[in-house]
């Protein structure tokens, strides 16, 4: 599936399209796909349903747009590029975002679209044990550490012009309740793109990418210190860590250099290049 994902993205550079175009139809197609934590693949929350949320980012201005708590919207991150181009907002959220992102194209998916065994499997024994343990923590919200809390999909791009984009979505952690948000949907944690400096996508915990604020930090000590993408890269990494935050990113700079950073057993991960024959496609540490 990543294999398909990065083959599409390149064929669409090599049409000459723009780097924003390419992340968004990237990450459309692994919403797509049910091996992901997105779009059809979004795991289930506390109330046995989807909450997603989505990012885009074009690093030529700075425009951007989010979605975030969405369960109607077919594909977020289409969500998330009229949120960006139509409207003067930044983060629109729950059933307003769906009302004006499905009122401006985007295509509607009911429940039954979003219904995967695995996810519903995986959902349906934390119940049980948040039941039988009444290990309820965060005051009734019991989350397991796991990889089906992984799966956030992200890409980022540098385009013929030398534009970068970012782009981010997620279903979130299963179980999670009380609305919560995680950092994909917002700039500078979970996703950025600047042409100074760098297009970011994380993967992870988000309540300490949100803190951290990940994606920006690694832009930051680029701009401000003059650090290389792998030097920034390592650098707020080693945050994380600190941090006791667990996940990774992905990243790549104006010169075409590419980072794929974490800190935990493994990361889904390929990259591409101008003149590679083949996607170097990824999962555990080399």
């Amino acid at each position: 599936a990543l294999n398909e994902a990065i083959t599409l993205g390149e064929k669409m550079l090599k049409e000459g399209k723009p780097a924003v175009e390419v992340v968004e139809a990237v990450v459309k197609y692994m919403e797509d796909c049910p091996l992901f934590n997105a779009g059809k693949g979004a795991v289930f929350n506390s109330d046995g349903k989807q909450e997603m949320d989505a990012c885009i980012m074009d690093g030529k201005d700075l425009s951007s747009g989010s979605v975030a708590g969405v369960s109607h919207l077919k594909n977020p991150i289409v969500g998330a590029r009229l949120v960006k181009d139509s409207t003067r907002h930044v983060l629109l959220s729950g059933p307003g975002a769906e009302q004006f992102c499905l009122a401006h194209g985007a295509e509607y998916a009911d429940s039954t679209y979003f219904f995967t065994q695995t996810r519903y499997d995986y959902w349906k024994k934390l119940k049980e044990k948040e039941r039988t343990e009444s290990g309820q923590n965060d005051g009734g919200m019991f989350i397991e550490e796991g990889s089906h809390k992984y799966g956030t999909v992200g890409c980022v791009v540098l385009d013929r012009w030398g534009n970068l984009a970012a782009a981010t979505s997620t279903g979130g952690l299963t179980n999670k309740k009380y609305g919560r948000i995680g950092d994909s949907p917002i700039v500078g944690a979970g996703t950025y793109a600047s042409n100074k400096s760098c297009a970011v996508s994380c993967t992870g915990t988000g309540e300490f990418f949100i803190r951290g604020t990940i994606a920006r930090d690694i832009a930051a000590l680029m701009e401000y210190k003059d650090l290389s993408l792998k030097e920034a890269g390592d650098t707020t990494l080693k945050k994380l860590d600190a941090m006791k935050g667990d996940g990774g990113f992905i990243a790549t700079d104006k010169e075409g250099n590419l980072i794929m950073l974490f800190n935990t057993e493994g990361m889904y991960r390929g990259a591409t290049k101008s003149g590679q024959i083949f996607p170097d496609i990824r999962i555990y540490r080399e």
